[in-house]
């Protein structure tokens, strides 16, 4: 008689729940997903997934690990490549002094003219990868209607990415620089893998590095707030508010008057 109930807890068969959680997770989202259909995925009973797992949130957290080595993505990005014109680098070489408050300053690294067009390029080759791409698909998806999946993103972008690249480039206002430049990413990221907007969606990476890269680089090493403008320089009398600028009398200088009561002076 065949035997019934769970089966056996073959080696694999964790391996195979993670991979159908983030499957189910990456299509239905957090809410979307039951344990049911996630074991139905991997071939199992529900119940060994509880087993394995304990709780939807423990398997969702331990699905939704990106295997990414952010220390080896943030090298990447900083590697040695063009430098700004009139950068740190150049500035160190004409012997000018690079302040703590700058890009390139103390503790920073000298800034790549193209920082924003890798940092974009690097992150989405990484997330679209097929190992990667259900994990964030997953996290994304959920971020709208979980507060655990929108912590989970927000721990990813600012924190673990874009948080420690800012700090690295001893730029002022750190952390606003790295929500801006997240906020960014995080939009490019949904209009290009889950709402398919095209042709956004298919455009090659190099494109969309190449349009998006910019806007990264201004929040990143840029002016954030306008200049104010230079106050104006004292006004002369002539052009004082209120007063209105003499005109001369046409056709020349402005004749004298003859004095009142008397005629032009008669020769004698």
């Amino acid at each position: 008689m065949p035997r019934t109930g769970r089966p056996p807890g073959r080696p694999d068969n964790r391996a195979r729940i993670l991979a159908a959680a983030r499957e189910c997770f990456g299509q239905a989202g957090f809410e979307g997903a039951t344990m049911r259909a996630i074991g139905a995925g991997a071939g199992v009973d529900p119940a060994l997934v509880h087993h394995y797992f304990g709780s939807k949130e423990a398997l969702y957290l331990r699905a939704t690990e990106l295997p990414l080595d952010i220390d080896e993505l943030l090298a990447e990005v900083l590697s040695s490549g063009p430098r700004e014109l009139g950068g740190p680098s150049e500035r160190r070489r004409k012997g000018e002094q690079v302040g703590p408050g700058e890009p390139g300053g103390p503790g920073g690294h000298g800034v790549p003219a193209d920082l924003g067009e890798r940092l974009v390029r690097t992150v989405l080759e990484r997330w679209e990868q097929p190992g990667v791409r259900p994990v964030v698909l997953g996290v994304l998806r959920s971020a709208t209607t979980d507060a655990r999946a929108a912590e989970l993103l927000r721990t990813l972008i600012s924190e673990r990415i874009l948080g420690p690249l800012t700090r690295s480039l001893g730029v002022p206002d750190a952390d606003l620089r790295a929500s801006l430049a997240g906020s960014q990413m995080v939009g490019l990221v949904l209009a290009r893998m889950i709402v398919g907007i095209e042709p956004l969606a298919s455009a090659p990476l190099d494109t969309v590095a190449a349009a998006v890269g910019p806007t990264i680089q201004r929040y990143l090493t840029g002016e954030l707030m306008p200049r104010a403008p230079a106050a104006p320089g004292p006004r002369s009398p002539a052009t004082a508010p209120g007063r209105p600028p003499s005109r001369p009398a046409a056709g020349g200088p402005r004749a004298s008057r003859p004095r009142s009561g008397r005629g032009p002076a008669r020769s004698r």
